[in-house]
């Protein structure tokens, strides 16, 4: 392990799909490793401290959406010394059932890789979280931060189901199979999930050990990764994960910052008109918007919710 924080630099922007996954080879390798998993998965390893984030990415958004352009894990390279391996899909969605991602990780036991680290935490969301679940336990003790998993697509255990039709050929009954499972071996799990989102909810209470600890992010849809990202808190859930130190309080502190950033409250103020189940809390985030900014559309609405009686 080394100190690499001041030398790992790169500049992925402005870069086609091929080009841009070449780059990201070319950098893998110089501070540690990058492997083809087959035709649609690849594994990047940056070698860096004995904190280990291990994330499980679909590279067209890493790609097109991250920040740099870079897997979630180099920031934290850059900024913490912590070491990153990225583990991709490339061009389909599968939820990395693929023997030669089930050998990458046969390998990385074999040869006592995740022994070198002093602490570790798989981190993924939706499809991502259910392999970050799967996965983790190739490395005993360690932590896992899962965003809206899949517990499971088997039919014969998630059947009602229905949102993921192309996994009907997939098969989760044999190795990494049942998430849940999988994760008895890791010191912490936290699943975070819409409660409003029912299939979410279901398949987080599947994941039902003593050492799992659920939170909700109520309101956020199917894409809560992206909503912590866009409140600027998702680096801060990440660290405080690693450590082993994510309680429901501090959770509820840092998510606390969604009242004040524009986009989510704007995205709130939209779902909640649409859904039109919750007048009080739309009245309250339009007050909220209007106490010290002139914004006509909160403003508009939360007359129209007086008028009929609504009160915060």
């Amino acid at each position: 392990m080394k100190d690499i924080s001041a030398a790992f630099q790169f500049d992925l922007t402005n870069l086609a799909f091929e080009p841009w996954l070449d780059l990201l080879d070319d950098v893998s390798e110089e501070f540690g490793h990058f492997e083809p998993l087959g035709p649609d998965h690849s594994a990047a390893f940056i070698d860096a401290g004995r904190t280990l984030l291990v994330t499980f990415e679909a590279a067209p958004t890493v790609h097109k959406s991250n920040a740099n352009h870079a897997p979630l894990g180099w920031q934290f390279v850059q900024s913490h010394g912590w070491s990153s391996l990225t583990v991709m899909s490339h061009n389909r969605q599968d939820w990395f059932r693929h023997d030669a991602v089930f050998g990458y990780f046969d390998r990385m036991i074999d040869d006592g890789f995740f022994d070198d680290f002093d602490q570790i935490l798989f981190y993924g969301a939706g499809a991502r979280a259910y392999a970050a679940a799967a996965f983790s336990v190739a490395a005993p003790d360690a932590r896992a931060l899962l965003i809206q998993p899949q517990a499971t697509l088997d039919t014969d255990r998630a059947g009602w189901d229905k949102r993921f039709p192309q996994t009907r050929r997939l098969d989760f009954s044999t190795r990494y199979g049942y998430a849940p499972d999988m994760v008895e071996t890791a010191s912490d799990v936290w699943v975070i999930h819409d409660p409003d989102v029912l299939e979410d909810a279901v398949h987080a209470q599947m994941f039902d050990a003593d050492h799992v600890h659920h939170l909700t992010a109520r309101h956020v849809g199917p894409n809560a990764d992206r909503a912590f990202m866009d409140v600027g808190v998702w680096a801060d859930l990440v660290e405080q994960a690693m450590s082993g130190d994510l309680t429901p309080a501090r959770y509820g502190a840092v998510w606390r910052a969604r009242f004040n950033n524009l986009k989510y409250m704007r995205q709130l103020f939209d779902r909640l008109v649409s859904s039109d189940t919750h007048p009080r809390l739309l009245a309250w985030v339009c007050r909220a918007m209007t106490r010290d900014n002139d914004r006509p559309l909160f403003a508009q609405k939360l007359a129209e919710l007086e008028a009929k009686g609504v009160k915060v």
